[in-house]
């Protein structure tokens, strides 16, 4: 075979890349780590202790039981719930106020958008030039 380069210096090299491979698997063996459990094997030493919490409460589904009605709520959420519902309130009078002094509302007081004139003919771009072919270097 012909080789590139001559044959002690393809030793040299094939020796670096020996040593690299086994300095990788040397590592990756001494940081690896602890083994860990398997399927069917129980907790064993300091993490197998169950920790139980104090102040744990179950969760609900809101979703089946639906939102806390207003005998369920402190007093300080029915003040919320009663002020939000006042906002609502003015918020509508003075929208109703403002129809009435004949300000338009909705989509019909929107201002008429113009339409945008088209080209007669829309301009086709041009193909891309065709990929360049490079010689192999070699």
């Amino acid at each position: 075979m012909n080789w590139s380069m001559p044959r002690p210096v393809l030793q040299v090299v094939a020796s670096a890349i020996a040593v690299a491979c086994l300095g990788a698997f040397t590592l990756g063996v001494f940081t690896a780590p602890a083994r860990s459990r398997l399927p069917g094997d129980g907790p064993v030493g300091k993490s197998a202790e169950v920790l139980q919490a104090a102040d744990a409460q179950p969760l609900i589904d809101e979703r089946i039981q639906g939102a806390a009605t207003a005998d369920e709520l402190t007093p300080e959420e029915q003040a919320a719930l009663e002020a939000e519902k006042k906002a609502k309130e003015e918020a509508a009078a003075l929208a109703k106020a403002e129809a009435e002094k004949g300000a338009p509302a909705g989509p019909e007081s929107a201002p008429a958008l113009t339409p945008v004139p088209t080209p007669a003919e829309p301009a086709q771009p041009s193909p891309p030039p065709p990929p360049k072919v490079e010689e192999p270097p070699f």
